[in-house]
């Protein structure tokens, strides 16, 4: 007999899927579609060709299933013969093509877990899905609401997955995120001398009530609650603080404080400037973990890049005190030189709430006294201009100048962060727009959707993913929690 024929591959197991390739064929090829408009043909192709697929895939699995050697025994990770052995047993697997069914060895012994070495080869996940469907539900999940996906993942391919079936592959594929981050070599020591930046913030996340933390719960429970509607006080009570981070590195970009403001000598220059992009960036956040936690990680992350601590670091802060306190603590426990810096649009939001006090609503005059006194403070002026301000509501005797006063006291408490002169003569940023833009597209985007209630392990999945994501690291992510699944779920045996 020939030997290259007897090397040849068994095809027999592709027979059924070569049966529905000519059966489409043949169809097209019929009186019955002659006449049909592309949409139909579209849609039969398409239905049919998942069939294809499905039949191919179980082919192969088939073609797997009947090289597999029968062992006498493997051992398991802790030292005993698994010898009961029962061929053939089969498990549902559903792909993005349809069900199919893997048929492999099972290895046991009495009071022992079952082990089935072809699963490790494969690298099943421990439910019923596929790569294919767990990696696609994750994409969905994270871009919108679970129904969403589901119902996409239902139209767009040959299979289909229950909303909770979909909120447990989640949970499951986002479970690597801190290991991933550690190992992660895209976050190794970076080869420049470029300014690296660490910011953060919080933004609230409506939760179940099992998921608020004592002292909000507690507050909930006190708060007298209508049937109809909301309770007054309600709403507030119902969420949990996420804490935001994201460290990048940037290019220098020196400025003066009249390009800030843009006024009419600047606005008159034909020289204008492009604003170096950030690169390198990462962003991230937890609902779950503590807000120090959070932000020492991203200390963490900006020592990997900079472990010798020679670039200048920037942190960009809204000035909340219990941050501040954070941020200064840490740095002295990791023994690290940076400069705080005060996000500028926070001073300005105060300096337009006092600029109220003195002007009637919608008074263009308003915009001039502001950007005069946002220029002083950005040269560095901040004690003047508290001082100016609060002279300025006694002469005219101001009854209503709350605003004045707080803008005036939280220029002279944050005086020593709000040195903007020395920071833009040094090309530092002063605006906290990354992480703004952070906090609205982890959380407002997804997790803040009309009528969303989170657990706090399903905020936490999501937040996760959509942080890999947002960081482009998910295909990266993905191979990594691949083999991380592979070393929890198939390795607690030997051959």
């Amino acid at each position: 007999m020939n030997l290259a024929y007897l090397k040849s591959p068994d095809l027999s197991f592709f027979s059924d899927a070569k049966e529905q390739l000519e059966q489409i064929i043949s169809s097209l090829g019929s009186a019955h579609y002659a006449n049909r408009e592309h949409g139909e043909i579209e849609q039969y192709i398409r239905t049919e060709g998942d069939e294809l697929l499905r039949r191919l895939f179980q082919g192969y699995l088939d073609q797997k299933a009947s090289i597999e050697p029968r062992l006498n025994f493997i051992t398991s990770i802790a030292g005993d013969k698994l010898n009961h052995v029962k061929e053939q047993t089969s498990r549902k697997l559903t792909s993005l093509f349809g069900d199919v069914t893997v048929k492999r060895n099972r290895y046991n012994q009495r009071r022992q877990a079952s082990q089935f070495p072809l699963d490790g080869e494969l690298n099943l996940a421990a439910d019923q899905y596929s790569d294919g469907v767990r990696k696609r539900v994750a994409k969905e999940a994270i871009r919108g609401s679970y129904d969403e996906a589901v119902e996409t993942i239902r139209d767009t391919t040959g299979c289909s997955i229950a909303k909770r079936q979909s909120q447990n592959v989640v949970k499951d594929i986002a479970q690597d995120f801190e290991d991933y981050y550690q190992q992660n070599e895209l976050s190794k020591r970076e080869e420049t001398q470029d300014i690296l930046v660490l910011t953060c913030d919080g933004k609230g996340i409506v939760m179940r009530p099992d998921g608020l933390r004592e002292c909000t719960r507690k507050a909930a429970q006190k708060s007298k609650k209508l049937n109809s509607r909301l309770s007054q006080g309600e709403k507030k009570d119902r969420k949990r603080m996420a804490q935001v981070a994201a460290v990048y590195t940037v290019l220098p970009h020196v400025r003066t404080p009249e390009s800030i403001m843009k006024t009419e000598d600047e606005q008159d220059s034909k020289i204008s400037t492009m604003r170096p992009s950030a690169r390198n960036k990462r962003v991230w956040a937890s609902v779950e973990r503590e807000t120090e936690s959070v932000i020492e990680e991203a200390f963490e992350e900006a020592l990997r890049r900079d472990p010798q601590n020679k670039r200048e670091w920037v942190i960009l802060v809204d000035g909340l005190p219990y941050q501040l306190k954070i941020i200064n603590k840490i740095m002295k426990r990791l023994n690290v030189k940076a400069t705080i810096v005060m996000d500028f649009i926070h001073v300005l939001e105060y300096l337009w709430k006092a600029a109220w006090c003195f002007f009637e609503k919608g008074d263009s005059a308003v915009e001039e006294w502001v950007a005069d006194r946002a220029i002083k403070i950005l040269h560095g002026k901040c004690n003047q201009v508290a001082k100016g301000i609060r002279i300025s509501a006694t002469r005219r005797k101001l009854v209503q100048r709350d605003s004045v006063d707080k803008c005036a006291s939280y220029l002279l408490k944050n005086k020593h962060n709000l040195k903007y002169g020395e920071a833009l003569l040094s090309g530092f940023p002063i605006a906290s727009g990354v992480i703004e833009g952070a906090c609205r597209h982890l959380i407002n985007d997804r997790l803040d959707i009309t009528g969303a209630r989170w657990s706090l392990i399903g905020a936490e999945s999501i937040l996760k993913l959509r942080s890999i994501k947002s960081s482009g690291d998910f295909e990266s992510y993905w191979e990594f929690h691949k083999q991380q699944s592979q070393v929890r779920l198939h390795r607690g045996f030997k051959v």
